[in-house]
Order: structure tokens, then C-alpha cells, then sequence
């Protein structure tokens, strides 16, 4: 009985030279030659540096010092992204700052050291790939090698005689290896054969996949923008710089990038757990808008969720934030109303206790007639506790029980110095506090539909029965993350295929030897650490001896006298199926 037989798993560099074309790479990985200097001369330089650029190791070097160098603009503000912060670091750090500074770390992603690594990555896979993949093309155009002259010096090999002729044996296995996908013709004494080009062609696929995710994250960092908008419920807003409560982009962005379109807030719905152990958690969080694409645009109605967008062109507007804006009306000492709007203030817990400021910047005059600007320190609680709860929190984020806390002052805000302000704060340097009858800060809770007379007949503030809710969105804008992905999927599915695809040669040579019988020889050769070289030619062993059976006079068969001659095919090689 023959049998398939598996030697070491790579043939030496001898065995490799005997095997001849046969024996050649199963990759298009550059062949790696012995170390020896470059040629002198700058052409000799430069063809050493080009080597060394575009070889594998050099390019996962690149890649890890990729991923090195975007860590500090992880850590660090960044200019392109808060020129605030940045600000304060370099105030609260003035030496590490300046040395951040020489560095490039408060841009890194724009500075000359970064962009250096990352064309230097672009040339190394580059300059890997090209060459690979034409090598892979001649492969693809190209036979199966032929056989080699010793067959049983392969990996894993198996023989036997069968009275079947030759050019038999050669239209059988022709047709096996066919029906097992193999690429096959037929050479001289010896049907050739291979699989697994995929393999391959997963590993190109994975680098240029590679360097499409590059592309598009360099594409995508550079056209980017992304800005922020309070909207409170009636109110709208219309995609233009001007309208955005902050805004940051990449360096190559310019305002006609914007995606032409608008929107108008109509309701916001919240609603949360009132029990157990997620109470005050929400279960609706959406915002119910209408919006119009483009100058033109015909008016349609959508909702935005968490997670789930309102897209328009390449613009994504995502719902990110919530919270209450109590409508205030402020009257002047004749009764005058000179300030009547839903104020938003901002959260400061989970349960949605909420602070912010009412600036009353024009119309405003006092009980002498002279013109002030009056501010309201605003603290509101949409579920007050009660006084026995001694503390001025909210219980849940729901308006189950809201309270108003309001402190007064008049004077000048400072909105007309040229000095940016935030309409959340209030600059207290030119603000005279409001006293009560006991000389301390005037203040007052106030329940919905109650109002608070200011000292002095200054007038009056009234807290509406209605408290409007607000959505703060973010509308992101960033070109090539769609190639992005296809680059991530692609890359993952090519790793997959240069990780479980096998690459192998299979041989099958059947000569007619000296006593007129015909001798069949099968070999295979796997380059990649393929331990299933030898049970797959075992397994195709075994069906081309159905078809070409062992001869009576097999010398090879077992010596078993239970088994009856030429009966039994070839069995797989040791640690193979049976």
C-alpha cells in the first residue's frame, strides 16, 4: 500500500535550487538578498534609500510613528480646533508652551514633521505595492510551473502503479484538480496545477486599501468642518457661518463648502424612567424639525435622534444636547415691556438643573428715566424638591415642578467694548447689584406665571407659564469618510484572505515504467505554512485512485495477508484526516 508522506514543511535553499522553477516564491513579497553596501555615488545612495523606503518593515515603521505622532494631538489643544484652550495652556504654561509651540504640537496634524511621516508612508506602500502587483499580474498571465525532477523530495508525495494508461491518468487528474478550482495544464510526463492566488491578492488589496484610508482621512481632516447650534423650540437655523455658536474646520475648508440648506426646530420630546434603578434616564430623546435643501428647497419634515442624523448632501446634523429655555418678559418702571423671549440655560447635571444669564441690552429705562442695561443671574430647577429638601437641585429632569431663581443687577454689560461675550455669562465689572430692603443682592424664586418687582419701581420680571425646551445640534461636514469605510472593510477583508488562503502547487506525473505498468507520482508544495498540504493531497490522492486503481501486482501494497491486493488507495500523510 503507498502512502502519502509529509517531509519538512520547506524545502532548503539546496532543495530549492534542485526543485527549479517549481520551488519558486508562492508570493510576490520581494525576495530578500544578503546585506551588502550600496554602490558609491548618489546613485548609488539613492537607489540603497529607495530600497530601504520601500521595503515592508520600513512601512509598518512609518505606521507606528503614524500612530505616535497623533497621540499628542489627542492630548494637546489643538489650534485648528480651540484657540481657547490653546490660549490658556500657553498662559498657564509659558515655557512648555513655547516649546510646544517650536515643536509644531499645538497643530500637529499640519505641522512638517507629521506631514513628512505621512507622504513618507504614501512613497513606502507605493513603492511596495507597484512592483508586487505586477508581479502578481505575470503570475495571473502566466502557467503553473512545471514538474519538478524528483518529486518525492516535495513536502508531501505519494506514488502508486495502476494498469490505467498514462495520458489516462492525465485526463483524470486534469479533471479533478479543474473541479477543485485549481489552475491546471498539462507539461510534458506531468500535470501541474495551483490555487490560491487569492491569498495574494488579499495582501494588495489590504495595502491599498491602506492607502485609501490615508487619502480620505488627509481628505476628510483638510474639508472638514463641524459647528455647534442652540435651537430653541420655534426657532430655526440656516447652515452659514454666522449663524453657529462655535465653529472649527480643516485648513482647507472655506465657507463655500457649506451644504445649502436650513431648518426649524417645531417640538422636542424627552421623556424619562420614573422608577428603579435607571430612574431619570431617557427613553425618548428626539426633535421633531422641518428642513429645506438648498436657497430653493421645498420644505419636508423629519426627526432627529440620537444616532440617527438628519443628512443633507454631505452634512450630518446630529442632535447632542437638551434643555429648558423659560420664557422671561422684563417691563421698564412705565410698564414698558423692553425684553419678552425664551432664555436657554445651560444643564448642569443630569437631572437638568440649569443656569444661565438675562441681559437686557436696549430699551431699558430706570424710574429716573435715564437709559440702563439691566442682567439676571437665572438658576432654574425643573423639579424643586421643596424647601424641606434644603437644596435647590433638581429631582428629575422632567418639568414636573419648575423654579425659577433670579438675581438682579443694572448698569452697563460691556456689549458695546468690542470684546466678545458669552451669552451664558454676564460681566459683572460695570453691574450694580439690585438691593433688597436688608442692603443684600435682590433675588427671588419664582414659579411659573409669577412676577418679581425690582427695587425702586425699576420695573419688573415676569416668569411666562410656558417653558420652551431647546436641542443643541452639531452639524458635521466631512468629506471622504464614505471611501474611508470601503477602505476599512477592504482592508479587513484582504487581511482575512492573505490570513486563511493557502497557496499550493499540486503535481501529478504518471510514466509508463520498465515492466510495462504505469507509475503514478503526486506532490504538493505549500509556502506559507500550509499544515493542509498534505491531507488535501491525500483527500485528491484518494479520488484519482478511484479512478486509476492500484495494480494487482502493486509491489507498494501493505503486506497484510487480510487485505486483498491493489484494493486499498493512498491514505493521507501523518496527523491528516483518514
Amino acid at each position: 500500500m503507498s502512502k502519502t508522506t509529509a517531509s519538512d514543511p520547506a524545502p532548503s535553499a539546496a532543495e530549492d535550487q534542485e526543485l527549479g522553477d517549481a520551488g519558486s516564491q508562492l508570493s510576490t513579497a520581494p525576495k530578500e538578498d544578503a546585506p551588502h553596501l550600496p554602490a558609491l555615488g548618489v546613485i548609488g545612495w539613492a537607489r540603497w534609500f529607495w530600497r530601504q523606503l520601500t521595503s515592508m518593515r520600513v512601512a509598518l515603521l512609518l505606521l507606528l510613528l503614524l500612530s505616535l505622532g497623533a497621540i499628542p494631538g489627542s492630548l494637546i489643544p489643538q489650534s485648528g480646533q480651540d484657540e481657547t484652550k490653546v490660549a490658556d495652556f500657553r498662559k498657564g504654561n509659558p515655557t512648555l508652551g513655547d516649546i510646544y509651540d517650536k515643536l509644531g504640537l499645538f497643530h500637529v496634524y499640519s505641522s512638517v514633521w507629521f506631514s513628512a511621516i505621512y507622504i513618507l508612508l504614501f512613497v513606502s506602500l507605493i513603492g511596495c505595492i507597484v512592483p508586487r502587483t505586477w508581479q502578481f499580474v505575470g503570475q495571473l498571465r502566466g502557467l503553473p510551473p512545471g514538474a519538478p525532477r524528483r518529486l518525492n523530495r516535495l513536502p508531501a508525495h505519494t506514488t502508486w502503479r495502476t494498469t490505467a494508461e498514462p495520458e489516462q491518468v492525465h485526463r483524470a487528474a486534469l479533471a479533478l484538480l479543474k473541479k477543485r478550482r485549481f489552475r491546471t495544464h498539462l507539461t510534458g510526463d506531468a500535470v501541474a496545477a495551483e490555487k490560491g492566488y487569492l491569498r495574494e491578492l488579499g495582501n494588495l488589496v489590504f495595502h491599498i486599501a491602506l492607502i485609501v484610508m490615508l487619502v480620505a482621512f488627509a481628505w476628510g481632516q483638510l474639508y472638514k468642518s463641524e459647528g455647534n447650534k442652540l435651537v430653541v423650540e420655534g426657532a430655526g437655523f440656516s447652515n452659514t457661518l454666522t449663524q453657529y455658536d462655535d465653529f472649527k474646520s480643516g485648513n482647507l475648508f472655506t465657507s463655500d463648502d457649506l451644504v445649502p440648506f436650513s431648518f426649524n426646530l417645531k417640538k422636542f420630546t424627552g421623556t424619562y424612567e420614573r422608577s428603579g434603578p435607571n430612574k431619570g434616564t431617557p427613553r425618548v430623546y428626539k426633535a421633531d424639525i422641518t428642513y429645506s435643501a438648498g436657497a430653493y428647497g421645498k420644505d419636508e419634515t423629519d426627526t432627529v435622534e440620537v444616532n440617527h442624523p438628519l443628512e443633507v448632501g454631505d452634512s450630518k446634523v446630529y442632535l447632542v444636547s437638551h434643555g429648558y429655555a423659560p420664557v422671561v418678559t422684563v417691563r421698564d418702571a412705565k410698564g414698558k415691556i423692553v425684553f419678552d423671549d425664551a432664555v436657554p440655560l445651560l444643564p448642569l447635571d443630569g437631572n437638568v438643573t440649569s443656569s444661565g444669564v438675562v441681559k437686557v441690552l436696549d430699551g431699558y429705562r430706570n424710574a429716573k428715566g435715564e437709559k440702563e442695561q439691566l442682567g439676571f443671574n437665572a438658576f432654574l430647577v425643573p423639579t424643586f424638591g421643596g424647601h424641606a429638601s434644603g437644596t435647590m437641585l433638581s429631582q428629575f429632569p422632567a418639568l414636573d415642578n419648575p423654579l425659577l431663581a433670579l438675581s438682579a443687577y443694572h448698569g452697563d454689560l460691556g456689549a458695546d467694548s468690542g470684546i466678545p461675550q458669552s451669552v451664558y455669562q454676564m460681566d459683572r465689572s460695570n453691574m450694580k447689584e439690585f438691593k433688597n430692603s436688608e442692603g443684600k443682592l435682590f433675588k427671588k424664586l419664582l414659579k411659573p406665571g409669577e412676577t418679581m418687582k425690582l427695587p425702586n419701581g425699576a420695573g419688573s420680571v415676569t416668569f411666562g407659564k410656558e417653558v420652551k425646551e431647546w436641542a443643541g445640534f452639531q452639524v458635521v461636514q466631512q468629506p471622504g469618510s464614505g471611501w474611508a469605510l470601503a477602505g476599512a472593510l477592504a482592508a479587513i477583508g484582504g487581511l482575512a484572505a492573505s490570513l486563511f488562503i493557502q497557496r499550493r502547487r499540486v503535481w501529478v506525473r504518471a510514466v509508463r515504467g520498465a515492466d510495462g505498468v504505469t507509475v503514478v507520482e503526486m506532490a504538493g508544495l505549500g509556502r506559507s505554512e500550509s499544515a493542509k498540504v498534505p491531507e488535501e493531497l491525500g483527500h485528491l490522492a484518494g479520488d484519482l485512485y478511484e479512478q486509476a486503481p492500484g495494480a494487482p501486482d502493486d509491489p507498494a501494497d501493505s503486506p497484510d495477508t487480510d487485505q486483498e491486493p491493489g484494493t486499498e488507495p493512498p491514505v493521507p500523510a501523518e496527523g491528516a484526516e483518514k
